[in-house]
């Protein structure tokens, strides 16, 4: 695990507590992660979508930590490996009323069978 302070500003706050590109394409998601650089939420690599990926391809904004309740992991996109961070500005995960996957109204019933999950 390395030093990942170079793509990370730790006073920017998240700008959501949801994938707003899924909210935005009436998607679903299954976890939430955190652009480290500007605080953009979006849905993980196992999420249909995979809209983290997507924000980092488009700004090169390397890092992400997770947006899930209880985990403070972080991963570097640009390097494909777990980093180290500062804490980051508060909030630092989703509610934890808030379900995974979500949003529950758009989750469909076959919903594993559609992740995009690593072996």
């Amino acid at each position: 695990m390395t030093d990942g302070t170079a793509g990370i500003d730790p006073t920017a706050a998240p700008v959501a507590t949801i994938c707003l590109d899924c909210e935005a394409a009436d998607g679903w998601w299954l976890h939430l992660r955190r652009c480290a650089q500007c605080g953009h939420i979006g849905c993980c690599d196992d999420s249909p979508a995979q809209h983290a990926r997507a924000h980092f391809e488009g700004t090169e904004h390397p890092v992400i930590q997770s947006f899930e309740p209880g985990e403070s992991w972080f991963w570097d996109y640009a390097h494909e490996q777990y980093v180290h961070g500062p804490a980051l500005a508060e909030p630092t995960s989703r509610p934890d009323d808030q379900p995974s996957p979500g949003p529950t109204s758009r989750v469909p019933e076959n919903w594993r069978e559609l992740l995009r999950l690593h072996s």
